[in-house]
């Protein structure tokens, strides 16, 4: 078997087993019902917090959407539970698009304000609509059943609840492990990075909304056939904090983290709800939240990032990651290459800020097999020129192709399929990735499979693929060793080299590198400077930002020179040397 799925198939057979155990008291078998249903929250969190970066505290809204359309519908109108089923899935999915085009556009503290504001609204409407039942809500749900087996016990519905639970965090796995989740992993540090190698954030950040809202529809809807009830109070923004509690507890960017994160707190208060009173005498009430929530702290300042990360640590083995199997070659993005004429034009471009202008109405071109640096002192525009040139910034005025196509204002994603990929002057890794995964993320527009393929695992080719170019651009910048190493474990001159790798996987025509050079040691900067000639001779271009001298002078054909956002010099190595304009503003001051 799959040494991926072994452990999976192991705990499968050891949950299957649990109520067959000799003299397995029911209320556990009731609590391990509660730990699946929790759970499948905690799972979307997982991947919408823990991966996405984008925290909710209304998930519990999500599982009230599937739990009141079964209710509903069995009832009032006497459709089987296991019709309901795709339809409790289908409203908590098409609430989850119309709450998350309003709500993903939010960032920083106002997503999740924006979540505490619409579980709340939902809560109250939950609790104000008649054919809901109101404050009262449902009751007389019928049971899931199948033939003449109806799952009226909790014994009967545990394996219903828990193959749920196996089946989605392999569904999860696999989108994780994939060009989607890739591209979702890379929203957590930020959208400029991501939207450079051709992600559509918007899309990816709607997606993990609407996968996540599903997962909690699903647990809603068992949870409403377990209790054979449905009332507001489970669906409220209380239980939205503590889904998300479970997520943090268990690790929030680990599958499994959601479900020992569900143990652990279903658990906790179980037992503080159990004991507590015995201790005080039955006064115990508000003292369980105060318990509970210091425990919970407790929990966090024991593993920060989470007690399955905490618990993989300390297991005695050591987990080897499988390098990637030798594919057939992607084509090249781009048809061809040009040999000749102007690949890059700027013309008069500019940018203001207020009152501050940043780029004054530069001109400079960038020829094919050709490399052409950028200098100046801090604060001269030059990053800022990156910017508009790569879509990450729209231009106040002036002109900006490539091969004669206007990018004026185009986005990043439109821009890098003409064939520009880049690296940043403040590196943009996912640090909790691997260099392969890392570098990976560069091929992204060169891969097709989507999320759907991506979970049922009908991707593989296609992955094969770019994780085999990945793997070929890192040996070529020289960090094969590294490949499965993660990259917020390198130092800062291996990520530079790590992010011109993640731009080679673009296959561009032209390369813009900020700052490469930065932090390399003598002889990295050496092999950096050979790699650089070597694409130039391959056909392709680079345009580079770079403040040591020595390595600019000795790699570049043509020097741009800029001084508070204007161009005041342009020609060939020797002659930036000896301009007094230049010598002045910037190799003066620097000598």
């Amino acid at each position: 078997m799959n040494r991926r799925l072994l452990p999976i198939f192991l705990f499968a057979l050891v949950m299957a087993a649990i109520p067959f155990i000799p003299g397995m008291p029911p209320f556990w078998i009731v609590l391990l019902d509660n730990i699946g249903l929790a759970a499948l929250v905690a799972m979307g969190l997982v991947i919408l917090t823990g991966v996405g970066g984008l925290t909710s505290f209304g998930q519990a809204a999500f599982c009230g959407f599937g739990a009141y359309t079964t209710a509903y519908l069995t009832t009032a109108h006497g459709l089987s539970p296991w019709l309901t089923l795709p339809l409790s899935l289908l409203v908590s999915g098409g609430a989850a698009v119309f709450l998350g085009l309003i709500t993903v556009r939010l960032s920083g503290h106002y997503l999740p304000l924006g979540t505490i504001a619409w579980g709340i609204s939902l809560f109250y409407l939950f609790s104000k609509l008649e054919f809901l039942g109101r404050n009262d809500g449902i009751s007389g749900i019928p049971p899931l059943s199948i033939g003449t087996l109806k799952m009226l016990d909790p014994g009967t519905i545990y394996y219903a609840i828990w193959i749920a639970v196996i089946v989605c965090a392999l569904l999860t796995m696999n989108l994780l492990d994939s060009r989607t989740g890739r591209a979702i992993r890379a929203l957590r540090r930020g959208h400029v990075a991501a939207e450079a190698f051709g992600v559509q954030t918007a899309r990816a950040k709607l997606l993990v909304f609407i996968y996540a809202a599903v997962l909690a529809g699903l647990s809603g809807w068992l949870y409403a056939h377990f209790q054979r009830a449905a009332n507001p109070t489970p669906f409220g923004p209380q239980a939205g904090i503590e889904y998300l509690f479970i997520a943090v507890v268990g690790g929030a960017g680990y599958v499994w983290g959601g479900v020992l994160g569900a143990a652990l707190v279903v658990i906790l208060k179980e037992v503080l709800q159990s004991y507590l009173p015995l201790i005080f005498g039955g006064g115990g009430g508000q003292l369980e939240t105060v318990v509970f929530g210091i425990l919970l702290v407790a929990l966090l300042q024991l593993a920060p990032t989470g007690m399955w990360p905490w618990l993989v640590s300390v297991l005695p083995f050591e987990r080897k990651r499988k390098r990637p199997d030798a594919a057939e070659p992607l084509p090249p993005r781009a048809p061809t290459h040009p040999d000749s004429g102007v690949l890059l034009h700027v013309d008069k471009a500019r940018k203001q800020f207020g009152g501050v202008i940043a780029v004054n109405d530069v001109s400079f071109d960038v020829q094919a097999r050709e490399i052409v640096a950028l200098i100046g002192p801090n604060g001269a525009g030059k990053s800022t020129t990156f910017n508009l040139i790569t879509g990450v910034l729209s231009a106040t005025s002036g002109k900006i192709s490539v091969r004669g196509k206007s990018v004026d204002n185009a986005p990043p994603q439109q821009v890098v399929k003409l064939g520009i990929a880049r690296t940043f002057q403040h590196v943009k890794l996912v640090p909790d990735m691997t260099v392969l995964e890392n570098v990976a993320l560069g091929a992204h527009l060169r891969g097709h499979a989507g999320a759907i393929r991506s979970m049922l695992r009908l991707d593989r080719a296609d992955e094969a693929k770019l994780l085999a170019e990945a793997a070929r651009q890192i040996e070529r910048v020289g960090l094969g060793e590294q490949i499965d190493q993660l990259a917020g474990s390198l130092s800062l001159g291996q990520q530079r080299i790590v992010e011109i790798a993640r731009a080679l996987c673009v296959d561009p025509m032209l390369l813009l590198l900020d700052e490469p050079a930065a932090g390399l040691r003598h002889m990295e900067k050496q092999q950096l400077a050979a790699l650089l000639r070597q694409l130039r001779d391959g056909g392709m271009s680079v345009l580079l930002v770079e403040h040591d001298m020595g390595f600019v002078m000795d790699l570049a054909d043509r020097i741009v020179v800029l001084d508070f956002g204007t161009k005041i010099a342009e020609g060939t190595p020797a002659a930036i040397k000896s301009n007094a304009d230049v010598i002045k503003a910037y190799l003066g001051a620097v000598a």
